[in-house]
């Protein structure tokens, strides 16, 4: 098994939006391969927010049924992390010290308090490191998958 890494939501609905096919396929392969090297772990605020903005935001919209069926799929395929008093009030320190977005900051403390040194996101700084957690963008230009394995 890999160093385990942080899969946030936007990696999971790329994967569902055939309007960008670029990303779709490097969201897929990136998947897979945390799936294979059993690396990934998710967080129940991304399930929600999968849920949420797949079925309301993406264009089309995922059916109801295969949203739930998605989530399924993904909670068997990688451990989930449940949020806790802990979560959000590091997450709280997040926005108050760091600056940070809310979530943005409640996913950088899960990853911190679980002990996960990366995040794969494009919700953040490609490369910068916030208290020992990185961020990785995969679906920037100079990602390579083969660097994680």
């Amino acid at each position: 098994m890999s160093n385990p890494i942080l899969i946030d939501t936007n990696v999971l609905l790329y994967a569902h939006d055939g309007n960008d096919p670029t990303r779709q396929t490097q969201a897929l392969e990136v998947l897979q391969h945390l799936e294979v090297t059993a690396s990934g772990r998710l967080s129940v605020q991304c399930l929600a927010e999968f849920f949420n903005v797949a079925t309301r935001k993406l264009t089309p919209p995922l059916p109801t049924k295969q949203a739930v069926e998605q989530i399924e799929r993904l909670s068997h395929a990688y451990p989930v992390l449940d949020l806790t008093t802990a979560v959000v009030l590091e997450a709280g320190r997040g926005v108050r010290d760091h600056q940070l977005a809310y979530y943005d900051a409640q996913l950088w403390a899960m990853a911190k308090l679980n002990q996960i040194s990366v995040v794969f996101s494009e919700d953040f700084r490609s490369g910068s490191t916030l208290e020992g957690v990185r961020f990785v963008n995969p679906f920037a230009s100079d990602f390579d998958l083969e660097h994680w394995v």
